[in-house]
């Protein structure tokens, strides 16, 4: 047992040592066994607490021992009885009132001649010995505090302690949520009990092991007034008369009993006050009387003054709710109901603790809410060392209960979550081995196999193989599908914390074992393939293809999540080799199953992109591997068109057009310019088949004036080589932006000036007339696509290689001065023996000269 454990030593020191502790024979050691002194408590610190476990179960307990001897030192006898007989009634009074801010009795009292003992739950000390450590290494004389618990001055330490002060650091919450226990413990006392305390002080205040303040100190009780519990009852006042062992605490009295010889229960919340102003005043009360009742009056005359010099040290919520306390009237001071509620309480990590101390009172539905979503949430505002002293206790406790087990591991894997590795394996690991074997509910094991992922990360290695990994193996095995389907999701998740061998031999078998009993449901299919897909890669080959193969062949592909996990599974095995998926089982089997999922009306486009992806990748891959291999065979086979881009499908390079044919083609004789009649006239016969007109210099075909009367429009000025202007016609009057009767639209040719409008007698006309439109694509149109249309035609006429002539574009002959007419293209009529010659070339330059000048205007004619 770990307190058995942990009190060995002191059971060994004890037997070492000579048998003379007084309470050897006290008949409580028979139930408990008592370890050494940790604390002290009650009048005058008169209890001594002890260390200390339960025989029967190692629960572990605080044992309170009075030594008689202590009180021998009292003149009277009847004294010593008198001590005796109020710490027996004060421990009754304790097991008469059970509440939860109140010390809890595990034994009651047993007495022996030597000495007087109880046990109750553990207890760190009472709040006297951590204020008494805190006086006696501080000072009051520094600045004011700002609320900050736990304040030492490190300039002023003393330099012995008292023997019972124990150090122990407060934080703000412990010091807000210990007030407040106190504070409803008074409450329950005053309302329910109908008891006046009369001894709230440090001594009566117990700090346990879980951090909780707890009351006790019922040596000097009273009973309330039964009509009104405000209104004052006799008492007796200090007296020196008495000891001080059977009087209550002198500096935390209230005034009206010390003056007035009365209590309420409103002298308790003065008490009350005085307890607060010792705790944010490193100890110290404000009234230090030495057990003198006329110095407790005098420095009672100064309490406004001192109250007034310690308010900077409280937190400011708390301010006014102690200047309110520590009132010299009664009915200035606020009651315990009322303390509650001022806002200084009302903190959401207090209330969690709150509630948290009540949890056993509470029913299963309750419990359930406040683990799941009060404590999980307030869990970041709680300081770590309440997680440790307060809150996992609570849940140790709780987790022995199966009805609300689920519920309790919520904030417990928190806990995990946010823990050490040494914090863990010191302090949650232990309990939850346990957890790990014990039966569970439902809820209970799939909210472990849900989190199992974060236990393992701080589980060390050989605990998880002993203590984890079983309990993910047997819910593989459970045939509650709740607990299989959080079985599969924990496997995925703790993937990396199995080695290879545990997936092989254990893992595997159990995923097949599920899918066979579960095909039906989609839940538990959608699992397994994650499973499978997680695990992959620390399989064999050829336990993929004689195990994950036929798994996979066998999924029935209807909802498109199963199908698209099927999917992602192939895509893995199709980028590597070592799963084995060959061409042969993708052409075979694999393609087969997936093909008719290609029409699946369940399928959305991003989950069918996913198929056909895949499906393609598999496609190209049956095609690299029989490409590469018919090529080995000598054999070519092309290369399938589906890769060809879609733009290139459409593109008007492979689209089949009609041939266009120019319905009738008149091209005019153009002008010379000045320099070519210049150049006619002055050249030599050397040159003489390069001119239109022919003739050597002495001819007198050459004479200029011969030359004007055949170009009478010619001007001497146009000396610049003009390309001739191209009139286009449409073929019928009907033609859009036809002008039928009036004129054919002129073309200017970009290598005419802007100045140079004028008409041009070359022009391009059908033969019934009409116009055509003067758009800017009908010249290059014409140019470009129809004239390279004619010159691709095959004919045996004149015109075989281009429309004027073989190799050269029409602009260029027309400038070059060659005048062809044809009567017909691809018709029945031939060129004159005339034509023919000036065609080739032959004839002499008079023929050509009188040809012209009997045909000024030359026509070309084309017809279909």
């Amino acid at each position: 047992m770990p307190a058995a454990t942990m009190f060995s030593k002191f059971k060994s020191a004890t037997t070492s040592a000579p048998p003379q502790n007084p309470y050897d024979n006290n008949p409580i050691t028979q139930y408990f066994e008592i370890g050494k002194q940790v604390a002290c408590a009650g009048p005058e610190l008169i209890w001594k607490i002890h260390e200390g476990y339960r025989k029967t179960d190692g629960k572990e307990c605080s044992i309170f021992v009075f030594e008689k001897r202590t009180a021998e030192k009292l003149h009277k006898p009847k004294r010593k009885e008198t001590v005796t007989e109020i710490l027996r009634a004060s421990v009754k009074q304790l097991e008469r009132f059970r509440h939860p801010k109140i010390l809890q009795i595990m034994h009651t009292v047993e007495e022996s001649s030597e000495t007087l003992s109880f046990a109750t739950e553990p207890v760190i000390a009472s709040l006297a010995n951590i204020l008494a450590y805190q006086e006696a290494g501080g000072t009051i004389t520094g600045p004011p505090s700002t609320g900050a618990s736990g304040q030492h001055c490190p300039n002023t330490i003393a330099p012995n302690r008292p023997a019972h002060a124990k150090e122990y650091t407060f934080l703000d919450i412990e010091l807000k949520y210990g007030i407040l226990q106190i504070t409803e413990a008074l409450s329950f006392l005053h309302y329910s009990g109908q008891v006046i305390h009369k001894n709230v002080c440090p001594s009566s205040i117990l700090i346990t092991k879980k951090g909780t303040w707890k009351l006790a100190g019922f040596e000097f009780t009273e009973r309330t007034n039964e009509t009104d519990a405000t209104d004052p009852v006799p008492c007796q006042p200090w007296s020196t008369r008495a000891s001080k062992l059977v009087q209550p605490n002198l500096d935390y009295m209230a005034p009206e009993i010390q003056i007035n010889s009365s209590c309420s229960i409103l002298s308790d919340m003065f008490s009350l006050g005085m307890v607060i102003c010792a705790i944010f005043n490193h100890g110290r009360s404000l009234i230090q009387s030495g057990n003198s009742p006329s110095t407790y009056l005098k420095q009672m005359e100064l309490l406004d003054e001192a109250v007034h010099n310690i308010l900077p040290r409280i937190p400011i919520p708390l301010q006014e709710a102690t200047t309110r306390l520590l009132k010299k009237s009664p009915g200035a001071r606020p009651t315990a109901q009322l303390l509650t509620l001022i806002k200084y309480f009302s903190d959401p990590a207090v209330q969690a603790l709150q509630f948290l101390d009540v949890i056993n009172m509470k029913d299963p539905t309750q419990k359930t809410h406040y683990y799941r979503s009060t404590l999980r949430e307030v869990l970041p505002f709680i300081p770590r060392k309440l997680w440790w002293q307060h809150i996992w206790p609570n849940l140790q406790q709780e987790m022995r209960a199966d009805e609300v087990l689920a519920a309790v591991l919520q904030p417990a894997l928190t806990l995990v979550q946010e823990s050490s590795n040494s914090e863990y394996e010191a302090i949650i690991l232990p309990t939850f081995k346990t957890v790990f074997v014990a039966p569970k509910s439902i809820q209970a094991t799939v909210a472990l196999l849900e989190n199992l992922h974060i236990i393992l990360e701080k589980t060390p290695r050989d605990d998880i193989r002993t203590e984890v990994l079983p309990l993910l193996f047997n819910a593989l095995e459970s045939t509650t599908i709740q607990v299989q389907s959080a079985a599969l999701v924990a496997v995925t998740n703790v993937y990396d914390y199995l080695d290879d061998i545990t997936i092989k031999k254990l893992v595997l078998p159990k995923l097949k074992s599920v899918f066979e009993k579960n095909q039906s449901d989609l839940k538990i299919m959608g699992n397994v393939l994650q499973c499978v897909e997680r695990t992959l890669d620390k399989l064999d080959k050829s336990q993929i293809i004689d195990e994950v193969l036929p798994l996979l062949l066998e999924v029935r592909l209807t909802d498109p999540d199963i199908v698209v996990r099927v999917v992602n599974i192939y895509r893995i095995m199709l980028c590597d080799k070592k799963y084995g998926l060959t061409v042969n089982i993708m052409a075979t089997k694999v393609m087969p199953t997936l093909l008719p999922q290609t029409v699946n009306p369940s399928l959305n486009l991003e989950q069918f992109m996913i198929l056909l992806e895949v499906l393609q990748e598999m496609l190209d891959q049956i095609d690299r591997q029989q490409r590469n291999k018919l090529k080995l065979d000598n054999l070519s086979l092309p290369s399938p068109d589906r890769h060809r881009p879609l733009r290139h499908q459409f593109s008007s390079d492979n689209m089949n057009a009609q041939q266009f044919n120019i319905p009738n083609l008149r091209i005019d004789q153009r002008k010379t310019s000045s320099a070519e009649d210049m150049a006619r006239k002055n050249s030599t016969g050397t040159r003489r088949g390069s001119w239109w007109f022919g003739g050597s210099p002495s001819s007198p075909d050459s004479n200029f004036l011969r030359v004007v009367n055949a170009f009478p429009n010619r001007r001497l000025s146009d000396n610049t080589l003009m390309t001739p202007k191209i009139r286009i016609a449409p073929s019928c009057a009907s033609s859009p932006g036809g002008t039928p009767g009036g004129g054919l639209p002129i073309r200017r040719h970009s290598s005419i000036g802007p100045q140079e409008r004028r008409g041009s007698n070359i022009n391009l006309s059908p033969p019934t007339g009409g116009s055509m439109p003067n758009t800017s694509s009908s010249v290059p149109f014409l140019l470009s696509s129809s004239m390279q249309s004619i010159r691709s035609r095959r004919t045996s006429t004149v015109l075989s290689s281009g429309p004027l002539g073989s190799g050269s574009g029409l602009l260029q002959q027309l400038g070059s001065g060659m005048v062809r007419q044809l009567t017909g293209y691809g018709g029945s009529g031939a060129a004159s023996p005339v034509q023919q010659s000036l065609f080739n070339g032959n004839s002499s330059s008079q023929t050509r000269n009188n040809y012209v000048r009997k045909c000024p205007s030359l026509n070309i004619t084309f017809s279909r």
